[in-house]
């Protein structure tokens, strides 16, 4: 399928304050939320300025989606009006994140999937999930939301059909059908999640979930992380607990956008930033650490450097990791990836309903996250925070951390669910957490930005 080129440049332009205030941008259940877990409304609750906006549009520019926590509009213009949309007293910074003349026409390749007899039995058992279904705890009363770049035939699959599916939501210029034939790969990472058929259950059933598409399949671009951001912001908005997220960003179409690795330290980039952001507003974020283990690149990419955030890698059902699993730590020594999931051989449902096998840390992460919502719906009264702690602390590497392939290893879902209360007991004000990294063979703990060895002296 050939898209058309878009002609115009989309940037991200950012203002310099937010003048209106009315209300901040959240729903009841969000509210709730975070009055439950004592989570403050800030400025980056409150909605992009209208009159910034309006003043744009006046002057031709086409905007696609905001963001009310980096103060600013991913929008379309022509260059010479980029170059007038800076000098406005309200604008603080005009960003390129897509150039029309670097944009591939082609769509990508499609994923290859084996066909297997295998069903979900023996992968998650490989991390415990057994006995928590068995309790009765299959996600219920949390509210996910999955971000892909497509979900070919997940509206009609029998698999989904008694599915929790609350609605969707498209932040890309992808401008066919959500359910079209863009994607298989969204669909696969689902139904880890939600899927039911004979002999398949997936692991969290019983959660409500969104679907989000951000990827778009014409381009690689700068704005798709943009898009993602918009997709973590309208996720927050809506009181989503656990947002599963299976792409990754390092090098694009145009080669001057490539990240450099020092970039990927979750500081940088802004969905990165974002990921984090949505973890201190109450949402556990769980992100595939990328596919590049056995090529150059070797290293995660983002958002999976982002604090905070649950960066899955994987592993075989035999618990060894999987040779294009991507490499830790990130740049600036944290841990990661931060837990190990089945992602080599991993059994999906695909978007014609058949029972396949395929690899990717993309599928270990949504095993990760129904993980997390069936542990959550065990221990409703916890925060995303004390639920991204248990799952750490359950891994069997936790101790000794690899920060190059396993991270804290495999979590134990049921070991999660039964530990010490007090060994997770912190608010969101400590939401970095004390952390193991590794450098130059040595254990280490960094906590704030600042270093210390395992006695808690100071490290320069």
């Amino acid at each position: 399928m050939i898209n058309l080129l878009i002609l115009l440049h989309i940037y991200f332009v950012s203002f310099t304050d937010k003048p209106e205030k009315s209300a901040p941008a959240l729903s009841p259940r969000a509210i709730a939320q975070r009055t439950q877990w004592n989570i403050v409304t800030d400025e980056k609750d409150y909605p992009v300025c209208t009159l910034y906006k309006d003043s744009l549009r006046k002057m031709g520019v086409r905007i696609h989606h905001e963001s009310r926590w980096f103060n600013g509009v991913t929008c379309e213009m022509k260059e010479e009006t980029a170059q007038r949309v800076l000098q406005l007293s309200f604008v603080d910074g005009v960003e390129m994140t897509r150039d029309s003349t670097n944009m591939s026409s082609q769509k990508a390749p499609a994923r290859q999937y084996t066909t297997s007899p295998l069903y979900t039995d023996k992968q998650q058992a490989v991390y415990n999930l057994h006995p928590l279904h068995q309790a009765g705890f299959q996600g219920q009363g949390i509210l996910m939301a999955v971000c892909d770049g497509g979900f070919y035939n997940a509206d009609t699959l029998s698999c989904f059909r008694d599915s929790l599916a609350l609605g969707h939501f498209d932040f890309t210029d992808d401008k066919d059908d959500f359910f079209g034939p863009t994607g298989n790969h969204g669909t696969c990472c689902l139904s880890a999640i939600s899927g039911i058929a004979e002999g398949y259950h997936g692991a969290a059933t019983q959660a409500q979930y969104y679907l989000m598409r951000s990827e778009e399949y014409a381009t690689e671009s700068p704005k798709e992380m943009d898009n993602l951001v918009a997709a973590l912001e309208k996720a927050d908005s809506l009181g989503v607990n656990i947002f599963s997220v299976s792409l990754g960003y390092s090098s694009f179409d145009n080669p001057d956008w490539t990240l450099p690795k020092s970039a990927l330290d979750g500081r940088t980039t802004r969905v990165s930033m974002a990921a984090t952001i949505a973890a201190r507003k109450g949402m556990l974020v769980c992100v595939a650490i990328g596919n590049e283990g056995d090529k150059p690149w070797e290293t995660l990419s983002v958002p999976a450097d982002a604090d905070s955030v649950l960066t899955v890698g994987a592993v075989d059902t035999l618990r060894t990791i999987g040779v294009f699993s991507s490499h830790g730590p990130s740049a600036d020594g944290r841990v990661k990836p931060d837990v190990c999931a089945v992602g080599v051989r991993t059994t999906l449902i695909n978007s014609l309903g058949q029972i396949v096998q395929s690899n990717g840390t993309s599928f270990a992460t949504p095993l990760v996250a129904g993980l997390a919502a069936c542990l959550w719906s065990a221990l409703p009264t916890e925060n995303a925070m004390q639920i991204r702690e248990r799952i750490i602390r359950s891994a069997d590497r936790y101790t000794t951390p690899d920060a190059q392939l396993y991270g804290y290893g495999i979590p134990d879902a049921w070991v999660a669910y039964t530990m010490n209360p007090a060994a997770v007991d912190y608010s969101f004000t400590e939401i970095e957490a004390p952390r193991k990294i590794l450098r130059g063979g040595q254990i280490l703990i960094l906590h704030h930005g600042q270093v210390y060895n395992v006695a808690g002296q100071r490290v320069e």
